[in-house]
């Protein structure tokens, strides 16, 4: 029996290969799917079935590409109707894989068709569970992401104890847990950066699971600080369940290069978004006019889906050269399938041909406290509600303006007004300073964030620790 965790960190993502036998189960896959396929050729293996916790809503799984290529079932838990052919498990029902078997334990909550694969050796044990989202490590998935459902999030918190309590508790304290999820996923409060953990271990630590935990107190604690879901979600979620384009057709049209003038002309005749993925510290040196900045080494995708609130959006790419086919695929892993192409020899193409760049002005920490000294300038700090709670700069020139919530909070904010703009490190303060310079907003980024304003003078708040919150 040979199992592998394939990690994503972007999307703090796991999916797992398991192979006994000369067959293989692919549970939770990525949109790209040849990377099993390589895998199961490798071993000299056949891909049997593909299991599905959940319907995703963070991510566009792979599972209908997948079973294309290789015949392989899709497999989900009771409740889930899709659009293209599946088998609908029964609670409890086995699945041979060689010389291991794997039952499918409804466990739903998280959402009403969510269920846990518990994973039984060659003599029967209970091995490991792949939790998907109703466990992680050190925390339980939301229960606010069900698709059109009549059932309200209490409802739903109450199915997940009773799935925690019925289903999951009772199994060996050795029990491996394979969660969907590690720390940085939004499906989630308190992930911990573990992804592979013990049930015994999870039982004394996860608040979710503490003993003699009523029903009362359960659906108080797991409901208390979620906030909203990312406004993707719900859409990634219905891709899953009713189908998408091949991945191979969006990476064959994303991975189109342009010159200049065609990147220019198409970037007009299609309502285009110009996407600039590269480093900040270059975006802020010169971009397109009115491009946008959400870099691939951050939380590049989480973040496309966050701030780009239509998935058909026509989409042009400015990356770092070598870059231009990773861009595409983690764009399609949340949705975005109309990349139409990118702009060949990167930015210094476009000002060889003599196109208009722009910049951002990017000043230090020190900077800030200098000119502080000389007037009170009006800041943004487009941190999260839990980052700027714990501690922030003092003032009634300082507003909260989280990245999170910016399409929604444009009118709180004048464009007769210059802002400095800052995060705790300098990424998502260039993501935010792109979109409001491309809606006609005077800005001027703080390199370093909040890290390095800390080390100013200027006055802060007390800090508070985020769990006393």
């Amino acid at each position: 029996m040979k199992i592998e965790q394939i990690y994503t960190g972007c999307l703090a993502q796991g999916a797992y290969y398991i192979e006994s036998d000369g067959e293989v189960a692919i549970i939770d896959p990525l949109r790209e799917t040849q990377q099993y396929v390589d895998r199961a050729n490798k071993e000299n293996a056949k891909i049997k079935y593909i299991f599905e916790t959940h319907f995703h809503a963070d991510f566009v799984s792979g599972h209908i590409d997948l079973a294309k290529k290789t015949g392989a079932t899709i497999i989900y838990g009771p409740g889930a109707k899709t659009n293209y052919d599946i088998h609908e498990a029964k609670d409890n029902e086995i699945f041979k894989l060689g010389k291991v078997s794997i039952k499918v334990l409804h466990t739903p909550g998280h959402t009403l068709e969510s269920s846990t694969f518990l994973l039984l050796d060659e003599n029967g044990k209970e091995h490991a569970i792949f939790s998907g989202d109703t466990l992680f490590l050190g925390d339980v998935g939301r229960p606010d992401l069900a698709i059109k459902s009549n059932l309200t999030k209490e409802d739903l918190a109450g199915m997940l104890y009773d799935s925690l309590r019925n289903k999951i508790m009772p199994l060996p304290d050795d029990t491996i847990v394979y969660p969907a999820h590690g720390a940085g996923s939004a499906c989630g409060k308190n992930l911990s950066k573990e992804t592979i953990g013990v049930l015994g271990e999870q039982k004394k630590t996860n608040y979710a699971l503490r003993a003699n935990m009523t029903r009362e107190e359960f659906i108080e604690e797991v409901l208390d600080g979620i906030a909203p879901p990312p406004q993707y979600f719900a859409k990634n979620a219905m891709m899953n369940k009713s189908g998408y384009d091949e991945f191979e057709t969006v990476l064959k049209k994303g991975d189109n290069p342009l010159s200049p003038e065609d990147f220019e002309s198409m970037a007009n005749q299609e309502d285009a978004l110009v996407l600039d993925v590269r480093h900040e510290k270059d975006f802020v040196k010169a971009h397109i006019p009115n491009s946008i900045f959400i870099g691939l080494h951050g939380g590049f995708a989480p973040w496309v889906g966050a701030l780009i609130t239509d998935l058909k959006q026509p989409i042009l790419l400015v990356t770092p050269e070598g870059k231009e086919k990773e861009t595409v695929t983690r764009l399609s892993r949340v949705g975005y399938d109309n990349t139409l192409g990118y702009l060949e020899g990167g930015i210094k193409a476009w000002e060889n041909a003599g196109k208009d760049i722009e910049s951002i002005e990017s000043i230090s920490a020190n900077e800030y406290e200098n000119r502080m000294k000389r007037e009170v300038i009006a800041t943004l700090d487009v941190r999260k509600d839990g980052e700027y709670k714990s501690e922030h700069l003092e003032g009634d020139h300082v507003q909260h303006f989280a990245l999170d919530y910016i399409n929604d909070n444009m009118n709180t904010i004048a464009k007769n007004k210059t802002y400095y703009v800052h995060c705790a490190g300098g990424y998502r303060s260039v993501i935010a300073s792109s979109i409001l310079k491309a809606r006609g907003f005077d800005v001027i980024d703080i390199a370093g964030g909040y890290a390095a304003l800390k080390s100013t003078d200027l006055p802060k708040t007390n800090y508070v620790c985020p769990s006393t919150l």
